[in-house]
This record gives C-alpha cells, sequence and structure tokens, in this order.
C-alpha cells in the first residue's frame, strides 16, 4: 500500500517538491477535500477501496482521517524532510502540530517568539521564520542584552576605533533585529522620537512563504513581537509610522490597535509609490491596477505634529483683491484692476488659474502677499462686530505679529498665508493631508550612491515624516534599515539616529551609504536642506555564537560542506536541548535535498545561542577584548 499510494501521488508534479511528496501540502489538501488530490485516489481501485467508504447509492465519502494518519505514519515517505523533521516537531497526542488542522500560529505572548534565520536577502526558503515555544526561562535570556562587537566610529577623516559611547552618537547595528532591539533597552527606553520602518510586505514573493492559512498570523507574529518593544523604546509624544502595501495593511491595523489602542491612531497615509504603465497595465481589463503604498501612524501618548505642505501650481481666483494705502489708510480694490494699471496684465487678460505660471504676475503676488487677500467666513464675533460699526473701513488687528485684516463683517484671508519658502523657492502652497502623491519613487535605485533595486523609498518621503515629527537632536529609530534612507535623511536633518539590519548588505549599502554622507553627498535631499558634510555615527555588531553557524549553513554550496556542519551540530553546544542527538543519522541526512539539508540543520540550532548575553562578557571561550568589555560596560550603563 505505501508504495503503491506513493508511486501514485509521485504523478501530479504539485505535489512534490525538488523531487520529493510534499506531506505538509497533501495533509492540507486532504482537508480542504481537493478534488484533484481525491480523484487521483479514486484512479486505483486498491487505494480507493482503503480511503474511501461506499454508500449504498454507490457514492463514495472520503475517509481523510485515515489518510491523514496514514500520512503522519513514520514508515510512510521514511526518507522525507517531512519524516525527518518529525524527530524535532512538536506534536499533541498522535498527532504532529504540523499536520493537525486545529491548531493555528497566533499571536505569540509572554512564552513565544518567532525568530527567524535569513542573512542574506536572496538565502530564500520555505520556512525561514519559525514560530517556537519557549519556556519562560529561555525567552529571559533569549531576549537578554547581547555583547556588540566590532566597533568601529566613521567621521569625516575615515575609520576609526571606538574610545567611547557618547550619549549623541548615531548607532547602526548589525544583528538580529528583535534581539538588537532589547539590547537597547536599559540605553533608549522612553528616549526615541521617531519610529520608521519599511518592513517585508508578505507579499508572497518575499521571504514568508506560508500556506495560506499560516500566512498572515506568521508575519503578524513576526512584526507584534518587534513593535511591542519598539513601543517602550518610544518618547511619551513618540510616534510610529509603519510603511506598508494592501497585502497586510488591513490586518496590521488591527495589530497595532492593539499595541498601541485605537486612541492613538494618528492617521492612515495613502502614498502614491508608481505609475501605471508598462507591464502593469497587461491586467487592466481583470483587476483594478495598484499604484500605493499605505503608512499606518500611531502615537505613543501625545504628539505635536508640524504642519506639511505641498506645491500648489494653479492659483486660486477667489484671491481677487488687495489692499492699498491712500491717506495713511488701508483701502480695498480689485486685483486684476491694480495689476493692469501696473502694467503686470494687458488690459485685455484676466486672471485665471494658469496665472501663477506667468513669471510677473507670480513676482507682483509675492511682493504683495501680504495684502492680496480674499473673503471668508470664518471671524470672531467681536471682530465682526467691531467690523459691522465701522463700514467701510479696514479694521486691522495685530496679535503678536499675526495680523488679522476686517471689512464691512467679513474676515480678509491674505495670501502670505499659502505662500512658503519651499527648497529655496517662494511656492503657493497647500496644507498637506492623509493623501501623498507628489513625491517620485520612480527615480530613487540609485539614491545615495548606492544601487537598492527594489523597494527603496525616496529620501523625499523620509524628509517629510522627520521634519513633520521631531526637531534637530531627537532620535530616530528605523529597524528594518534595508539600504539606509532613514539614516541617511536623519543624517542630513541633524538628527541622532539608530538604525538595524540583519542582512549581510548593510556594510556593502547602509554604511557605505552612510559615509558618502558625511563626506557631502549632493543626491537625494541635500540641495534642500544645504547638506555640505559631516558628522559621524559608530558600527557595532551583536556578537554571534550560534548565529555564525547558520550564516556557515546559509553560505554552503555542497551537501559535503554541509554534512561537516552536520557532524559539527551533533557535538556542539548549539543543538537545541529538544533534539536527541542518536536519532540524527547521517545516511537520513544524505537522502535529503540541500534545500533540506539547510532548513533542518537551521531548526535544529537552539536560538538561545545565537548572539552571546552581556552576562557572559567575562567568559574566557568567547574571547571578548578588553577594549570591546569596556565599551559594552559603557553602553549598557555599568559602573567601572
Amino acid at each position: 500500500m505505501k508504495k503503491e499510494l506513493e508511486r501514485l501521488l509521485a504523478q501530479n508534479d504539485t505535489f512534490m517538491v525538488e523531487g520529493v511528496l510534499n506531506k505538509n501540502k497533501l495533509a492540507e489538501l486532504a482537508r480542504q477535500y481537493n478534488p484533484e488530490l481525491l480523484n487521483l485516489l479514486m484512479s486505483d481501485e486498491k487505494i480507493a477501496n482503503h480511503f474511501f467508504s461506499s454508500l449504498e447509492t454507490g457514492v463514495l465519502v472520503f475517509k481523510k482521517d485515515v489518510f491523514l494518519q496514514f500520512l503522519n505514519n513514520k514508515e510512510f515517505l521514511p526518507d522525507s524532510f517531512t519524516a525527518y523533521k518529525t524527530k524535532i516537531g512538536l506534536a499533541t497526542g498522535d498527532k504532529y502540530i504540523s499536520e493537525n488542522q486545529e491548531v493555528v500560529l497566533n499571536f505569540p505572548y509572554k512564552d513565544c517568539v518567532l525568530e527567524g534565520g535569513q542573512t542574506k536577502d536572496d538565502a530564500k526558503r520555505q520556512e525561514i521564520f519559525f514560530n517556537e515555544t519557549l519556556a519562560p526561562t529561555e525567552i529571559n535570556r533569549l531576549l537578554d542584552d547581547k555583547v556588540l562587537t566590532n566597533f568601529k566610529r566613521y567621521d569625516e577623516t575615515g575609520e576609526h576605533n571606538v574610545e567611547e559611547i557618547k550619549d549623541t552618537d548615531n548607532l547602526i547595528i548589525k544583528g538580529n533585529n528583535l534581539i538588537a532591539l532589547h539590547s537597547l533597552k536599559k540605553r533608549f527606553s522612553g528616549k526615541v522620537k521617531l519610529i520608521y520602518i519599511d518592513p517585508p510586505y508578505n507579499t508572497g514573493n518575499d521571504s514568508f512563504k506560508y500556506n495560506d492559512k499560516f500566512n498572515h498570523s506568521t508575519w503578524l507574529s513576526f512584526m507584534k513581537n518587534r513593535l511591542e518593544i519598539a513601543k517602550t523604546l518610544l518618547a511619551d509624544d513618540g510616534v510610529l509610522f509603519v510603511h506598508c502595501d494592501y497585502n497586510e495593511d488591513g490586518y496590521l491595523r488591527v495589530l497595532l490597535d492593539e499595541i498601541f489602542t485605537e486612541d492613538n491612531f494618528v492617521a492612515n497615509i495613502t502614498v502614491r509609490s508608481n505609475s501605471i504603465s508598462g507591464n502593469k497595465t497587461q491586467h487592466k481589463e481583470k483587476t483594478i491596477l495598484k499604484n500605493k503604498d499605505t503608512i499606518l501612524v500611531y502615537k505613543k501618548n501625545s504628539l505635536k505634529i508640524n504642519p506639511q505642505y505641498t506645491a500648489k501650481q494653479k492659483w486660486d481666483t477667489h484671491y481677487n483683491a488687495i489692499l492699498i494705502s491712500e491717506d495713511g489708510k488701508l483701502k480695498p480694490k480689485k486685483l486684476l484692476e491694480h495689476l493692469i494699471e501696473h502694467k503686470v496684465l494687458d488690459p485685455k487678460e484676466k486672471i485665471t488659474e494658469n496665472s501663477w505660471g506667468n513669471e510677473k504676475f507670480r513676482n507682483f503676488c509675492i511682493e504683495n502677499m501680504n495684502f492680496i487677500y480674499r473673503i471668508v467666513n470664518s471671524i470672531s464675533e467681536s471682530l465682526k462686530q467691531e467690523s459691522l460699526k465701522q463700514k467701510d473701513t479696514v479694521i486691522v488687528k495685530n496679535n503678536d505679529g499675526d495680523i488679522t485684516y476686517a471689512l464691512n463683517g467679513k474676515r480678509l484671508s491674505t495670501l502670505n498665508k499659502t505662500i512658503l519658502n519651499m527648497n529655496g523657492k517662494m511656492e503657493l502652497v497647500q496644507l498637506l493631508g492623509d493623501l501623498w502623491g507628489d513625491i517620485d519613487f520612480q527615480n530613487t535605485q540609485n539614491e545615495g550612491g548606492v544601487s537598492f533595486p527594489t523597494g527603496k523609498k525616496p529620501e523625499a518621503l523620509l524628509r517629510r515624516i522627520i521634519d513633520m515629527t521631531t526637531k534637530e537632536g531627537d532620535v530616530v529609530l528605523d529597524y528594518h534599515l534595508g539600504s539606509g534612507t532613514t539614516a541617511a535623511v536623519a543624517h542630513k536633518m541633524n538628527r541622532q539616529y539608530i538604525g538595524i539590519e540583519q542582512m549581510s548588505y548593510i556594510e556593502t549599502l547602509a554604511v557605505e551609504r552612510l559615509k558618502k554622507v558625511i563626506e557631502g553627498e549632493r543626491g537625494g535631499i541635500s540641495k534642500a536642506v544645504s547638506w555640505t558634510g559631516g558628522g559621524s555615527f559608530v558600527y557595532a555588531e551583536l556578537k554571534n555564537d550560534a548565529q555564525d553557524f547558520k550564516n556557515a549553513i546559509s553560505e554552503a554550496t555542497t551537501t559535503e560542506e554541509l554534512l561537516e556542519l552536520f557532524e559539527m551540530a551533533k557535538k556542539s553546544s548549539f543543538l537545541s536541548y529538544r533534539i536527541d542527538p542518536k536519532k540524527l543519522k547521517q545516511t537520513d541526512f544524505e537522502l535529503l535535498s540541500l534545500a533540506e539539508q539547510k532548513q533542518i540543520l537551521s531548526e535544529i540550532i537552539d536560538n538561545n545561542n545565537l548572539y552571546v548575553n552581556y552576562s557572559d562578557i567575562d567568559d574566557r571561550d568567547y574571547g571578548i577584548s578588553d577594549e570591546d568589555k569596556k565599551l559594552n560596560h559603557a553602553f549598557y550603563g555599568k559602573e567601572q
């Protein structure tokens, strides 16, 4: 029966992964009563008799539980990855959790952590991120302060050894962001003014390749673990910006409401992120094409926004009058008449929406913006009554430099309220709300002097967010640093920043980009903020322990390399206590595919040992230098 079933199922390529039947997929399809699977099973009389019951009417009824029990039998596909994996799997009764339809991967709370083993963006395997149940003592150790090493300071004169850690230092940290965030608690709890993150979007094309039943839960668990600790780092008047897209924005909103509460929701910003052209238009008759991102904004408790404005290209024709001085008094006059008298416009011209493009008109309006006005209804009752009593007389009120005009019971709103200096140029502007369509996302691939083909956000976007929520000297945190846009913009805007990234490209992208910023790089927002260079930042890494072992697994290209690591794992302290080394047979391991070998090796490693705990800094086995010890003690505030 076993061989017959295996032979029958192998006829369908969709049931296979790298030449091996995928038990997990088969189990899921069985629970869904998948027609393709059922028809195949019914095509073989012997197998049909085993897994189906026949009613008097002749109708066959699929015995799902019998089929699932057969799949879970260790004797079925004994050399498959799934069977091998059961040696380290969790079970309830006679069913493994991974195969139990009653088990749902939910938000982990006190005793659960979603851990990740990805070190390179292109090193994608089926289940990089996994949920692991930990005892309270384990989780305390996992999230304890970690040793920092490989310190470097970069400034205008180059790279230097770090002599001290200053309270105002900019920090770039390489390592798992969940663990790094917990290591920041003592130093930065309640001190971060802005957190901006652009996490993986869970599109199905990224690292989160779980089956559909687990997909959202897995991603949200990953987010929840990190958002909860990030919230503790925020100042009382701090704010969080999370950049996402349609794949998760609805789910993420619910999660953020849970963590920050609904009362602390600030905005759901829509950002036009691309144009609809090229290949995207191929599906225009089948769907509504997507060209926006979402930024969810939450405050810690209180919030003060610096209002943001965007340039207008059209003149508001309601501004149709001007105040002129006659005999020491202000008199109203039609703007068009005044412009014709002063030969700004020809006698036959009119004021239209396009007049702002006329340079003479534009310059005149800017020079006279304090006196060109439109009539509005909003006015205090006291000023209204005073104005009505003095018919046809312009009333002037000066409140600490804020001048208000009134005429015949109406308030005069002057043009100067809508003209601002934008990037060194006086522009007609309008107040920005939660629809941002004015930032160019199309030409950012090489911004900052580093290439990051997809997902890079424009510096202009980060400038707006940082300007909106912070002032000079405030701390900005991005724990999905990527190419380093947030840190680069914060540096140019004289904010203190912390960037965290676990991918290996942190040194070739983020660090190199920031070095260019210090040198006076002129791209991005540099011109707009008059950036000429300077400043410094400190680079450090979480000291690897088992993480080095995982990196070696990820980088291995042959079974021979992995076999060597396999034997090392059985003898090392990295091996999870849940694993019986005697049951790890090389003969079983050799039969797995290269991808399966990598995954199984990663999963038998105890994630509590990824990095060296600060409490173990004096352990001679780790070989931590006196210089690193001194810097770590300073970072964590330990008395010398």
